[in-house]
C-alpha cells in the first residue's frame, strides 16, 4: 500500500483499484473468463483445430504449430496465475505465499506469428482464440503490475535456452 500525506500533514491511505479488485468478489469475472478460454482452446485444439490445420498450406501448419505451443504457454501461465489470485482471494494463500509462487509465472508476452505472410492463412476460430488470450495476458500482466509491482529481472535466466527447454518437453526429445 502506498500513503500519501495531506496538506495538513495527516498520512491517508490510497486505494489501488487492481489489488481491490483481485481481492473481491468482482475478481471471479476474470477468472472465469480465464478457465472458459482454457477450456475453449483445449476443445478446440483437440477437435476441430485437427481438422482445421489439416486444410492449410504447410507454411500456414508450421505457423499454426508454433502459434498453438505459444497459445497454450501464454494460458497455462495465466491460468497460473489466476489459480494462484483465487487462492489469495478465497483466504487458502497469504499475499506473501503467492508472491513466493507467481515468479514461476511469467506474463511478459512471448510474442506470436502474427507479422508472418502465413497468419492469414490461419483458421479464423484458432486466430480468435489467439488473440484472446493475448487481450487477457495483457490484461492479468497489469493487474499483476498494479498489484506487486514490477518484477525483479533475473539475470541468470536464459530466454532461448528456456524455449528450448519447452520444444524438447514438448517433442518429447
Amino acid at each position: 500500500m502506498t500513503h500519501s500525506v495531506l496538506d495538513h500533514g495527516e498520512p491517508t491511505r490510497t486505494i489501488k483499484l487492481a489489488e481491490r479488485l483481485a481481492f473481491s468478489s468482482s475478481f471471479q469475472p476474470i477468472f472465469d473468463e480465464g478457465m472458459t478460454l482454457v477450456d475453449e482452446t483445449a476443445a478446440y485444439l483437440d477437435g476441430d483445430g485437427r481438422r482445421d490445420a489439416r486444410a492449410i498450406s504447410r507454411g500456414a501448419a508450421t505457423l499454426y504449430a508454433a502459434e498453438s505451443m505459444r497459445l497454450t504457454t501464454r494460458l497455462m501461465q495465466v491460468a497460473s496465475w489466476l489459480l494462484l489470485q483465487r487462492a489469495a482471494n478465497q483466504g487458502d494463500m497469504s499475499r506473501a505465499q503467492v508472491e513466493a509462487e507467481k515468479v514461476k509465472v511469467r506474463l511478459d508476452g512471448i510474442g506470436g506469428g502474427g507479422d508472418s505472410p502465413f497468419y492469414e492463412e490461419l483458421p479464423l476460430a484458432f486466430r480468435d482464440l489467439v488473440e484472446r488470450a493475448v487481450m487477457l495476458e495483457r490484461r492479468v500482466a497489469m493487474l499483476d503490475r498494479e498489484i506487486y509491482g514490477e518484477p525483479q529481472l533475473d539475470a541468470s535466466a536464459n530466454p532461448v535456452g528456456e524455449q528450448m527447454h519447452l520444444l524438447r518437453t514438448a517433442f518429447a526429445v
